[in-house]
């Protein structure tokens, strides 16, 4: 988090650039989803109960929300002695950790839900109707010894922890399964040697494109890759030392793949910039990247979205910062979070990821989405303050 006395909330808008929209955001470690107009405003909230953290939500054509998150009265321990947990609290000292999935509707009503204690990070929603997963499951003794890198690994201590993809229909049936830890090499990808070795590979995003190809990041090793679903072969790789402990691989046009690099334990300096990969000869275009570089960088987490007017939404998420910025990258919207939660020094502005929706968008379409609906909230956090000249909210 940087300086607790910044200003907060929408602190940039150029609307002659900006692509108009609502944006989606879930602060870590709160207790509420947010969407938020172009004025910075919230204009809708899905409150949860005692019973469910959000962690990290999109919004579906169906108008609902899918969200996984936590049950907070599993109590976290201590990181550093994870080692010598069992694996069920070991689970839940990783980051991204969920137990389960939410699909509630625009009031909030329980529409769906799948409970895993090994699920993290991401997901997806097919088009079939089932939805696609990653969880982590235990390597063994000799896969873990295969693993190369990592910081010097405790005597006794457990095996390491692989990832594996999983399918899971309505039912809650896994259908489909791929074990992401028997595809990659434990001697061509090693993990970081500044990352302890509690995991392999910590599958951070997956995206599964029409043609069955599933594209995923992994942070403990730098890796991405995609896997032909059909074969079941890993069937590209990004080469070693191009990223560094990124986030949020997403597909593009003409099968280009955009990357939040966030550049944490890179030679030199630290600092975070987006990428956009070709798969085909392995080039790279620096999509955004300030100018100086270190006045953007998130070690963890956050997200990089391209908008349908060629913008990139950025989440520079371990600040609570999401802005926007456009091919010439000059920062045309900027909202920073006022939300802090957590206790003590566990207190924290992060923000895992940021998606912005069209106006048109299904769940979206004849709602009142103006900040007089939650008054309360947007003047306790200062957001109706400041708008800009312009919110963007409207009556359906």
């Amino acid at each position: 988090m940087a300086s607790a006395f910044q200003k907060t909330g929408l602190t940039h808008h150029d609307r002659s650039k900006s692509f108009h929209g609502y944006t989606l955001v879930s602060p870590s470690g709160g207790q509420d989803t947010l969407l938020l107009d172009m004025g910075g405003s919230v204009v809708h909230r899905w409150a949860f109960g005692d019973d469910f953290t959000p962690g990290y939500g999109r919004l579906l054509d169906n108008c609902n929300l899918l969200i996984r998150g936590t049950d907070p009265a599993v109590k976290v321990g201590d990181r550093s002695k994870a080692a010598e947990m069992p694996l069920s609290e070991r689970l839940r000292v990783l980051g991204g950790n969920s137990s389960r999935m939410y699909e509630v509707d625009w009031d909030g009503n329980l529409i769906w839900s799948y409970e895993n204690e090994a699920i993290h990070h991401d997901f997806q929603r097919l088009d079939n109707g089932n939805t696609l997963l990653v969880q982590w499951v235990e390597m063994t003794e000799d896969e873990t010894k295969a693993v190369r890198g990592g910081g010097r690994r405790k005597r006794g201590a457990p095996n390491m922890l692989g990832d594996e993809f999983i399918e899971v229909n309505p039912k809650g049936e896994i259908v489909w399964r791929a074990a992401l830890h028997h595809l990659l090499s434990p001697t061509r990808d090693p993990i970081c040697p500044l990352e302890p070795r509690l995991e392999w590979t910590h599958v951070n995003s997956l995206q599964l494109n029409d043609d069955d190809q599933l594209l995923f990041s992994c942070r403990a090793n730098h890796a991405v890759g995609v896997i032909d679903r059909t074969s079941g072969e890993l069937t590209w790789q990004l080469p070693y030392g191009i990223a560094h402990h990124q986030h949020h691989a997403q597909w593009q046009d003409g099968g280009k793949i955009q990357i939040f690099d966030n550049g944490m334990h890179k030679p030199g300096m630290p600092s975070s910039r987006i990428i956009e990969v070709d798969p085909a000869d392995n080039s790279v275009e620096v999509k955004y990247e300030a100018v100086p570089a270190l006045q953007f960088f998130s070690p963890f987490i956050s997200s990089s979205d391209r908008l349908p007017n060629g913008n990139i939404l950025i989440c520079e998420g371990a600040t609570g910062r999401v802005f926007e910025v456009t091919n010439r990258q000059e920062v045309v919207w900027e909202w920073i979070s006022p939300f802090i939660n957590g206790k003590d020094n566990a207190r924290t502005s992060q923000i895992f990821r940021a998606h912005r929706y069209a106006d048109t968008h299904p769940a979206l379409r004849d709602r009142d989405l103006l900040p007089m609906a939650d008054r309360e909230l947007n003047h306790s956090y200062g957001l109706m303050r400041g708008r800009c000249g312009w919110g963007g909210g409207r009556r359906g």
